[in-house]
Parts: structure tokens; sequence; C-alpha cells
């Protein structure tokens, strides 16, 4: 999974340039700045999932479970703020939703540099 978290990190980093370009030159700015916010949040996430790839050899299946909590968070958080800005008139519980998956990732995360024996 170690190239997995790090192809989809480098594909989120892709993609927050692009938001952050569209928010800077495409729209209104009430929208702008809601493009702009889940643009910031996944930008972090996206340096998470690198982070993920990176670790994921010694922090194992717990930072697997990060890269996946962070990987869904991003699509559901980001995306639901994403949809708001470009016009959606609401999206569900789904930014909460993602909001505490982006938690949980960072959670996992930490557990897997505490809890993995002999590192």
């Amino acid at each position: 999974m170690q190239r997995t978290w790090i192809a989809l990190g480098a594909l989120a980093g892709l993609s927050t340039v692009a938001m952050t370009a569209l928010a800077a030159h495409g729209l209104d700015p009430t929208a702008a700045r809601l493009v702009r916010s889940g643009a910031e949040m996944q930008g972090w996430h996206a340096l998470a999932l690198l982070a993920c790839g990176l670790w994921v050899p010694r922090g194992g299946r717990l930072a697997d479970g990060a890269g996946a909590a962070f990987t869904a968070g991003i699509v559901l958080f980001c995306g639901s703020i994403y949809a708001l800005g470009l016009g959606a008139t609401r999206t569900a519980p789904a930014a909460p939703i993602g909001g505490a998956l982006l938690m949980l990732g960072w959670l996992l995360l930490g557990l897997s540099a505490v809890l993995r024996p002999g590192n």
C-alpha cells in the first residue's frame, strides 16, 4: 500500500492546485472562499497521505488505516465543500462524516507510531 498512499497523495496535491486556481480565477468571491477552504484542508491531507506512504513499512496496518481514512475524508469533506462552492444546495452529512474520517486518520497515524513494538 506504500505506493498507493504516495500516488493518492500526489493526486490530491495535484487536484489541490487545480481547485486553488479555479478559486483564484473562475469563481465569485463567496464560492472562491468555500473552494479555497476545501483546498486548504485537501492540501494538508495530501501531505498526510504522503507521510502514510513513507511510514507504512514501519507503521503497518494502522498506517494503512490512516491512509484509507485520509482518502475517504478528503473525498467526503473536501468534496462536499467543493460541491457547495460550485453550486450544490446541500451535501447531506458528507462533510461531518468526512471530517470525522480525517480526525480518525490522524489518530490512527499517531497510534501507528506509538503502538508499533521495537520502533
